[in-house]
């Protein structure tokens, strides 16, 4: 009898102490895991490449443009369609333009025909339609894609590396980017070009 109460007891405490155990490893693992968590978060969050000065666009005209020639210049990144919902923002567009060139600040239009194939026409046939129904004078750059694999390099820096990052959701999205080449704010198709929320944006990295 003692001994079968002897057997008990050390049984109790032999699985006592193993629960023990399991739950200390288990917190250390959680403990790690975590640890490992915060560090892939910071470390991504290190690698986002915000500036685009090293990337080159085309042209209408097919020549190669640097983008770090617009160093110190405040720019309005924007996908156009000329058969859009969204088109008549060119006039808002133009407002700006005028408004604010004279201080450094450029505005870099990219046609693109990936939504509904709204922007189906060559490039001369955009610059003709640009300048002769909105005066356009800001720069037009050659067609681009901006979705899928071979989207242009800029539309894959611009994406990644904004807030909200991902896929541009139709035309007329635009990014500010700052003097030094930093982008720093992104706007819906919805946001027109001359309202407070997007001048007052310009206005305050053109002032800094």
């Amino acid at each position: 009898m003692l001994k079968k109460s002897f057997l008990i007891i050390l049984l109790s405490v032999i699985q006592i102490t193993f629960i023990s155990c399991s739950r200390s490893t288990s917190q250390n693992s959680n403990d790690k895991s975590g640890t490992t968590s915060n560090q892939i978060k910071s470390e991504g969050n290190k690698s986002l490449n915000k500036n685009i000065y090293d990337l080159s666009v085309i042209t209408m005209d097919g020549e190669n443009k640097s983008l770090s020639d617009y160093k110190g210049k405040i720019l309005l990144i924007v996908n156009v369609a000329s058969k859009c919902g969204y088109t008549s923002q060119y006039e808002g567009l133009e407002a700006i333009y005028e408004k604010y060139k004279d201080k450094g600040f450029e505005i870099l239009a990219f046609p693109c025909n990936d939504f509904g194939e709204q922007e189906p026409g060559t490039n001369d046939e955009i610059r003709t339609f640009c300048e002769s129904k909105y005066n356009v004078t800001f720069t037009l750059f050659d067609k681009v894609k901006v979705l899928g694999d071979d989207k242009s390099p800029l539309y894959q820096r611009l994406i990644n590396n904004s807030e909200p990052a991902g896929d541009i959701g139709w035309n007329f999205e635009k990014f500010i980017i700052s003097k030094n080449g930093d982008i720093t704010a992104r706007y819906k198709s919805k946001i027109k070009p001359d309202s407070d929320e997007l001048t007052s944006v310009i206005e305050s990295e053109l002032a800094k």
